[in-house]
């Protein structure tokens, strides 16, 4: 039996454990599976006689060690922070290893090691960072083969909430870490470069410069820019491209009604709230507001965002219960950004039925025989309930994969590594197919920027 350690057994992992389970059988598999938690663990494994549920704590570094000496690969499923010890451990014991995480510089800082070692270390393999990588880069080659040359390159991802499940003012639902959807674009200024000028976003405006996108079949949805979107232009092959940005994908109309938190200060992480603990929803609120001797804070919170009383903004915002004096935020020592995660928890989870989805766009605008034309790719995956959910399978599925490519030595370029070679995201992208996951690529009229 070929032994695949997997360190991890949260949402994400599920559909990636489900698929090496089908195929442990045929491609003589076995899988250990670690977690900190010994019920999640067995939970995943459903008592396949080809898995083992382990509880392990990558702390314990005698046992860290002792499990990844017996695999022949290693999947890690950890926050990314966390990737480095074991990491090491694979250069140690010459081990392969795949994560769907943002290479480090620690985690790049090993490469000359693995690549003396002959060892793949195949990180960012996921969804985003992961299918998008594959997705573009596909196309990009292809245009290149063809004689052509990338002079606009678009990119957004979002994880939505399904159209059958869609019942809220916001269309929106945590579909995945909801402190990243608080907290998103903080941390400096968006910068992406259109038609050869570099542009930057401050926070502050954030969610009002978004670009409108319309995916047949599903409507218009609008992006907002990603934090950076230069950070893969050499790697695209991009240096000399006018345009290149990436951004998240919401429905219309949440990106508005978002930036009323960031305007009232409600998503800084920065400082704590004294008393947080017995605070309720609505002192919350008037915390952000001047005091006035006679206004409600209704009243006051209206004339501080400009909104009047028959606004869908003002809907949005009764619709999350802010007002309540009766819910307690129950939570010590809080910054404004986790007692707003905590009230978005109460509206946005989703519910037992409901169904989650993904959705990706690209655009790639490019200069052939004197002509500017563009590709429009689009691809959306609906999830098929509370465990296997479209964002479990877009994340799961290519790490499940290229652990399967690299130990059968079809992927086997040595070092630490982003899936943006033929060899990998040829037969990844066309196996993801087979589980819904597929781009539309149609020629549309370049348009570019005026």
């Amino acid at each position: 039996m070929r032994n695949i350690l997997i360190i991890g057994a949260g949402r994400s992992a599920s559909s990636l454990i489900k698929y090496l389970l089908d195929k442990s059988e045929a491609e003589n598999l076995h899988l250990t599976i670690g977690d900190l938690s010994l019920e999640l663990a067995q939970r995943k494994t459903n008592n396949h006689k080809n898995a083992t549920p382990i509880q392990l704590d990558i702390a314990n570094v005698e046992q860290r060690q002792h499990e990844i000496q017996k695999a022949d690969i290693v999947i890690s499923m950890l926050p990314a922070f966390m990737h480095i010890d074991v990491a090491k451990d694979c250069v140690q014991f010459k081990k392969h290893m795949v994560t769907a995480s943002y290479i480090s510089d620690a985690m790049q800082a090993l490469d000359a090691d693995v690549k003396e070692n002959n060892l793949v270390f195949m990180n960012e393999i996921g969804l985003d960072p992961g299918i998008d990588h594959m997705s573009a880069m596909k196309v990009l080659d292809e245009i290149k083969e063809n004689g052509g040359h990338t002079i606009l390159f678009e990119s957004f991802c979002g994880g939505l909430v399904a159209p059958e499940s869609d019942n809220n003012l916001w269309n929106y639902k945590f579909t995945w870490n909801p402190r990243n959807v608080v907290l998103a674009g903080q941390g400096g200024a968006a910068k992406f470069i259109q038609e050869g000028t570099y542009k930057y976003i401050p926070y502050h405006k954030l969610f009002r410069r978004t670009e409108f996108l319309e995916v047949e079949g599903y409507g218009r949805f609008e992006g907002y820019a990603n934090r950076d979107s230069l950070k893969y232009r050499s790697v695209y092959g991009l240096d000399d491209a006018l345009t290149v940005y990436r951004g998240t994908i919401r429905r219309v109309g949440y990106s508005k009604a978002w930036d009323m938190f960031v305007q009232l200060g409600m998503t800084d992480d920065t400082y704590t709230i004294d008393d947080s603990e017995t605070m309720n929803y609505r002192e919350f609120v008037n915390l952000f507001l001047p005091y006035h001797p006679t206004d409600s804070v209704e009243i006051k919170l209206r004339h501080q965002l400009k909104i009047d009383q028959d606004d869908m903004m003002w809907d949005k915002l009764l619709e999350l219960d802010l007002f309540n004096p009766n819910k307690t935020v129950g939570l010590k020592n809080a910054t404004p950004a986790q007692i707003l995660e905590k009230i978005l928890t109460d509206s946005w989870t989703l519910e037992e039925h409901d169904k989650d989805m993904i959705v990706m766009y690209h655009k790639f605008g490019y200069e052939i025989n004197g002509e500017r034309k563009q590709i429009d790719s689009t691809m959306v995956c609906i999830g098929d309930d509370q465990t296997y959910t479209a964002m479990a399978k877009t994340v799961g599925l290519p790490v499940a994969m290229a652990t399967l490519q690299i130990l059968n030595g079809n992927i086997k370029t040595p070092g630490v590594q982003l899936p943006i070679k033929k060899e990998v995201y040829e037969p990844i992208l066309k196996e993801l197919e087979e589980y819904g996951v597929i781009f539309t690529e149609k020629p549309v009229e370049y348009k570019g920027y005026k």
